[in-house]
């Protein structure tokens, strides 16, 4: 691409098989890119080209449907990229619609010029691997892009048909294993951007992922997958984390499984439908395999041997990840979404069945009341979910990588009514997001001008990282790296400040929990909970 091609004050014409037609004066000009598979027309908005609806892979329809994605085809002629293209099937209802055919990847840039080589962040959806849009409007990259970084929201499978393992997709995998198709989307999604986005403008050599949820997970298994490696140069995880030990039959929790769990648990799921057959399963329509609500097995990546090589608390203290700065943190109250009972006897009983010997001193680090699960209790689902997962990510890193870890804790929030007091809430799961893409919107009236510039202090650490692997700048508080000898944080309270890691005292006492599960006995324990 060059300066030419990306001339937002060009207005388009197009042409039919028999007139010309020039758009209306106050149309929007349209650019044109040149990728590996043709020529893309996108759109000119708020200074910048934007493209959406972009395919980095086949539609994994038909006989693609549960196999690794294959390059995306050529196209003659000049390929409108101007809408989301649908969400993956599942039980969500994305603004953008659903369908199989989903594998498309949309770009906000700023660059005049292939010569520009701006740094490129990559954002990958949540949803508990089983819902989940790049449409979703608070995804918009517009405010990130106008500060200096290419921002690309990328979409993968889901539930079922992203991550459905089973014998029968085993032997026909020329690698042997299934399951994780979900995740190698994400790779095929990064391996089109490494050799595509310099036509926008983008440094393929200065690439970030970034994800929230199940997109922070995400991220935190490419950065422990050797599928991945040199794929990206930074990454960054919101409530995410995957440094769990692997989950043993129906025990409760933990959510990574091994390929022989995975297989055995797809081949239960499959008989639903009168058969074991996969080509007659990939005959049946995929609206078949939409969840009636939250499902498992088939809605989350396993350890394969592949994608996955193992328990990745492990693989990191054998120094077997992509070592990479991360920028990594969670929200205060993180765990209100994940409390499905408000009967208190009911947690208690969660949390024995769950961390059996381990349950009485968790119940006294993070205690119950007598008539309700205050945030103290929640912060137990927290960081069992996503606090632990991201303290330990820290500290791995900080032991047994070269490049540094940035930890953060976001707990900016109003009041919720007059009398509330700030310890009785916090941040809820994904609450951050608007504040990193500067999507707040204004025209809410409990959205304050403290609101607005927290937002805009959290999109300058974020783009700057993206930028040089190094959130600070001269303008902003400075954000220390994470260090095992003197470990803090940075607060996203009101306003930024650093502070010590949040319940550190919890978190070691889970974290003898977690230790204790890697044992044999542990491990025969887990084994025994029904």
């Amino acid at each position: 691409m060059n300066t030419s091609t990306l001339k937002r004050l060009l207005w388009a014409t197009f042409f039919t098989a028999t007139t010309a037609t020039v758009t209306a004066v106050n149309a929007e000009p349209l650019i044109q890119v040149t990728v590996a598979q043709g020529k893309l027309q996108g759109t000119a908005e708020h200074n910048l080209a934007v493209f959406k609806g972009v395919p980095f892979a086949k539609p994994p329809v038909g006989e693609l449907r549960w196999k690794a994605p294959q390059p995306a085809e050529k196209w003659q002629g000049v390929r409108k990229a101007q809408e989301y293209a649908p969400a993956p099937i599942q039980a969500g209802n994305p603004v953008s619609g659903i369908s199989e055919d989903s594998l498309y990847l949309n770009i906000w840039t700023s660059a005049e010029s292939s010569v520009d080589k701006l740094p490129v962040l990559v954002w990958i959806y949540g949803g508990g691997f089983s819902f989940g849009s790049s449409s979703d409007p608070i995804f918009d990259g517009t405010e990130l892009a106008n500060k200096g970084v290419i921002v690309v929201s990328i979409a993968y499978r889901v539930g079922q048909l992203g991550f459905l393992a089973h014998p029968e997709l085993n032997k026909e995998s020329p690698v042997g294993v299934s399951g994780n198709y979900g995740l190698l989307d994400q790779l095929a999604a990064l391996k089109w951007l490494k050799q595509n986005i310099s036509e926008f403008g983008g440094d393929a050599n200065n690439l970030t992922i970034a994800g929230e949820s199940a997109g922070g997970i995400s991220v935190s298994m490419l950065a422990a997958s050797p599928l991945a490696k040199g794929l990206f140069n930074k990454v960054i995880s919101q409530s995410g984390g995957s440094f769990g030990p692997t989950r043993i039959k129906n025990y409760p929790g933990e959510n990574m499984s091994t390929l022989e769990q995975a297989q055995a648990e797809g081949f239960d799921y499959v008989k639903q439908f009168g058969t074991t057959s996969i080509a007659q399963l990939r005959k049946m329509s995929a609206d078949t395999f939409i969840p009636k609500g939250w499902s498992l097995p088939g809605g989350w990546p396993i350890v394969d041997d592949y994608v996955i090589k193992g328990d990745q608390y492990k693989l990191y203290q054998q120094g077997k990840f992509n070592d990479v700065p991360a920028l990594i943190g969670y929200n205060s109250d993180d765990g209100v979404s994940f409390v499905w009972d408000p009967d208190v006897n009911n947690f208690v009983d969660g949390v024995k069945t769950r961390f059996g010997q381990f349950a009485p001193s968790l119940l006294e680090a993070y205690p119950v009341a007598k008539n309700s699960i205050p945030r103290s209790a929640r912060n137990l689902v927290r960081d069992a979910a996503f606090g632990w997962h991201t303290w330990s990510w820290a500290k791995l890193q900080t032991q047994y990588g070269k490049a540094p870890a940035y930890l953060y804790y976001f707990d900016h929030h109003p009041k919720r009514t007059p009398d509330a007091k700030d310890e009785d809430h916090g941040s809820g799961h994904g609450h951050e997001i608007a504040y990193m893409f500067k999507n707040l919107n204004k025209a809410d009236p409990n959205v304050t001008k403290n609101d607005l510039k927290m937002s805009d202090i959290m999109a300058t650490y974020w783009t700057n990282f993206a930028k040089n692997g190094n959130p600070n700048d001269d303008a902003l508080p400075n954000w220390p790296a994470f260090n095992n000898d003197k470990p803090s944080t940075m607060y996203f309270q009101q306003q930024p400040k650093v502070g010590p890691v949040p319940d550190k005292q919890a978190l070691e006492t889970l974290d003898q929990y977690f230790k204790w599960r890697r044992t044999p006995a542990g491990e025969k324990w887990a084994n025994q909970v029904r």
